[in-house]
């Protein structure tokens, strides 16, 4: 089995940062990783550090998995227990951890483009991965969405896909919305109004869910994210599930060929039924599943970048 992988990348901050053929090398290589098609690469004495500034099951877990598969040596971070606490700064905390020989720092935090002043800097070595920054992007989950839409289908151009819900708050959804776009695909977005701004128009339509589902290749759903929200006194679970979610009955008018997806974590009987979680057409454990698989490929190709980099020295 093969390990060649040619594929180099700097950082990963935004979707914005890759062309449609290193998204589809990075798709194609965390296949091969899950189809156990190549022997895994090992990268021994390589320190990583996941700081998470916001809470995180899927992303953190996902990357900390990921980089154990790859033979890395994760640097716990805890931001509870770090200097942070003690006023000092994102980008002295990294220039910390670049001191030590930190390779990469996948980080999270609640601030838009917090990754902007890291990857400027002339004095840090280390490589950023945007594990969410804010309502801004989050282009590894943007990454696995990809990966599990074309192993469904093999192809990205004429298939029609909604993004569903707080569309104003999820960086997923503008992760999503600008590469599927230059990929091919047909966007519409649906949910409440008024989380729907005039930047969606550049990538699709706003319609009623019930007015596009039955013509569907693709039902993306959104979490309501209520920690973003200033003011859900007025928040309904139920009357939103029945007048935007994915109810059953919403889910009968879908093509059996459709799929379903949420970025989870999933607000059972809000977003979308529960019995609907684990269904036929949901895939959104394999969702999950897939994130390990297209982590390894991002860190894969920043290692590599790095071992380039130091071969020329």
């Amino acid at each position: 089995m093969s390990t060649t992988n040619k594929l180099t990348l700097s950082n990963l901050t935004s979707m914005e940062d890759l062309s449609i053929e290193e998204v589809m090398a990075l798709i194609q290589r965390a296949t091969d990783f899950k189809n156990r098609k190549v022997k895994i690469p090992q990268f021994p004495q390589t320190f990583v550090s996941n700081l998470f500034f916001e809470n995180s099951t899927r992303t953190h877990q996902s990357f900390h998995v990921a980089e154990r598969k790859l033979g890395l040596e994760v640097l716990e971070f805890e931001a509870a227990d770090s200097s942070i606490k003690k006023g000092e700064t994102l980008y002295d905390t990294i220039l910390t951890l670049n001191a030590l020989g930190t390779s990469i720092v996948v980080i999270r935090a609640k601030e838009e483009k917090y990754y902007e002043p890291l990857i400027q800097s002339k004095s840090l070595t280390c490589a950023v991965v945007n594990g969410g920054d804010g309502s801004g992007q989050h282009p590894s989950q943007c990454l696995l969405d990809l990966m599990t839409i074309y192993e469904e289908f093999g192809h990205f151009k004429g298939l029609k896909i909604a993004i569903s819900g707080d569309l104003s708050h999820s960086r997923v959804a503008k992760s999503n919305m600008m590469i599927l776009k230059k990929l091919g695909a047909v966007l519409y977005f649906t949910g409440p109004e008024e989380w729907y701004t005039p930047e969606f128009d550049a990538f699709g339509k706003y319609v009623k869910i019930d007015e596009i589902l039955p013509e569907l290749d693709v039902e993306m759903l959104l979490r309501v994210q209520f920690e973003r929200h200033e003011e859900n006194e007025g928040f309904s679970k139920v009357d939103y599930h029945q007048t935007y979610g994915l109810t059953i009955k919403r889910a009968q008018k879908m093509k059996k060929t459709a799929i379903i997806m949420h970025p989870a974590p999933v607000n059972r009987d809000v977003e979308i039924a529960d019995e609907l979680v684990e269904s036929r057409q949901s895939r959104i454990v394999q969702q999950m599943t897939n994130g390990v698989y297209i982590r390894m490929a991002i860190l894969e190709a920043i290692l590599n970048k790095q071992n380039q980099k130091a071969m020329t020295i």
